[in-house]
């Protein structure tokens, strides 16, 4: 298996490939997966007694943002040490997160095992438009890569819809991302209509992900007694706080920064509702946990975001402060309503599970092994 980013590294490819490892400690199959380390030094770890992660030293600068230094790096180390591996084991099939860079290494060692590719969202052309030049290249080369694949599985159906604007006959399989419902979970306790409205939001602070329209909406709210929580890190972390100050609106505003599993699910547990305002995703872990806390969601219609609301929230307008200005409204003025949506929320959830999940990809390997 190749991701680049593993915890703490990354977003929500970083996680889901953790919890579909987990699900695999239950399966009968030997797993290694190549990632990078965050401590700048070569670090191993095992989980249970079949999974072997190699954390390759790439001299990693943010946790969450990645330069085109460290994905040549890891690139160039994870070559070198497949190459190694090959030389000491076979492998039957090789489970590549993210088309690039990881997928265009499995496409290298093509003759040695067939590969999957997992698509997640930035490696996609078009998704981010951070990467718009990059794309230009690249997009050659990432339809190369999934032809030869032995499958590609997209995370949403909204994000193979993108995916074929790229390369139209290309055959895609949807798997969306699981929830861990035991982990993340409503609170039991009787709701307190008197507390202040509590807003969550758990993300990277970057610019794709729309924070500041969000903390703009709390700003044409902050007569109203209510709260914003957000949970990441970020490279716009500084702006944000800017925006938040010269909205008047800081002590209305709590940035979190990282947080462990843990802690985010006591966060969603004492709030009252989750917002993702993002500009472009693909299938968000953080939907997701939220769901299975029983929130009702306010999330912008893109890639897979807008297939997990039914009946649980709303969905809102992409770039518009105003937009979540009256989705919030509308649940501040029905509490009733809110629970429902919540309530609803969690139902959806329970047909959501890593197990299954990773059941699907087990039962990928078998058919190109």
């Amino acid at each position: 298996m190749l991701n680049y980013e593993y915890p703490p590294l990354g977003g929500g490819g970083s996680n889901a490939c953790k919890y579909i490892l987990k699900e695999f400690t239950k399966k009968n199959l030997e797993v290694d997966l190549v990632t990078s380390s965050s401590a700048n030094t070569f670090e191993t770890e095992k989980i249970g007694s079949n999974i072997s992660i190699y954390k390759l030293p790439i001299n990693k600068k943010d946790i969450h943002y990645w330069t085109q230094r460290e994905i040549i790096t890891y690139s160039l180390k994870a070559h070198g040490f497949i190459k190694n591996l090959l030389k000491e084991k076979e492998y039957d099939v090789c489970h590549a997160f993210f088309g690039i860079p990881c997928g265009a290494i499995a496409y290298l060692f093509r003759e040695k095992m067939p590969y999957i590719v997992s698509l997640r969202g930035s490696d996609v052309p078009g998704f981010n438009n951070r990467f718009s030049f990059q794309y230009v290249f690249l997009k050659p080369v990432i339809k190369k890569v999934w032809s030869e694949a032995g499958a590609v599985v997209a995370n949403s159906e909204g994000l193979k819809e993108f995916a074929l604007k790229t390369s139209p006959d290309q055959k895609i399989s949807v798997i969306h991302n699981g929830i861990d419902i035991s982990e993340f979970k409503p609170d039991i306790k009787k709701p307190d209509k008197n507390k202040e409205f509590s807003i969550i939001c758990v993300s990277r602070l970057i610019e794709r992900k729309g924070i500041r329209f969000l903390i703009e909406a709390i700003g044409k709210l902050k007569d109203r007694d209510i709260k914003l929580i957000l949970v990441g890190e970020g490279n716009q972390e500084k702006e944000l706080k800017g925006l938040a100050v010269n909205l008047r609106i800081s002590d209305r505003v709590e940035f979190k920064g990282y947080m462990n599993h843990d802690g985010i699910a006591d966060l969603y547990k004492k709030s009252d509702v989750f917002v993702l305002p993002s500009l472009n995703e693909g299938m968000s872990n953080a939907l997701l946990e939220a769901m299975a806390s029983g929130l009702p969601v306010i999330v912008t219609d893109t890639g897979g975001t807008a297939e997990l609301v039914n009946g649980n929230g709303f969905i809102i307008e992409k770039g518009s402060a105003d937009s979540i200005v009256k989705a919030l409204e509308n649940f501040m003025g029905d509490r009733d309503s809110m629970l429902q949506r919540g309530k609803r929320s969690r139902e959806m959830a329970l047909g959501l599970s890593w197990t299954n999940v990773a059941n699907k990809y087990y039962e990928m390997y078998e058919e190109l092994s």
